[in-house]
């Protein structure tokens, strides 16, 4: 999979900050920090499906982003927060 933008809307934006403490330089970085990527669910439009990326920002903080992966290969973030300890055993298994 090859994302070439990421894209956050404004209200998602607010809502990582809000409840995740989550800045959307750390989704970046972490979405261009070789993620590990897997597919989590079939999407409302064809070909447009929800997924999952487990990786670390630039100063270590591991997240987990969920986001729409469009045929543009743009990644639309839906939301990140930390990784539970569940998915960082997964991250570490590479």
């Amino acid at each position: 999979m090859k994302i070439i933008d990421i894209e956050i809307k404004p209200d998602i934006r607010q809502k990582l900050l809000w409840k995740h403490q989550v800045t959307e330089q750390e989704v970046r970085q972490a979405l261009r920090n070789k993620p590990k990527i897997r597919f989590h669910q079939r999407g409302k439009i064809r070909n447009e499906d929800l997924y999952i990326a487990l990786s670390r920002t630039d100063d270590g903080r591991y997240l987990t982003i969920f986001f729409i992966y469009k045929l543009s290969r743009v990644a639309l973030v839906i939301s990140a927060r930390d990784m539970d300890s569940s998915e960082r055993k997964r991250y570490a298994q590479k």
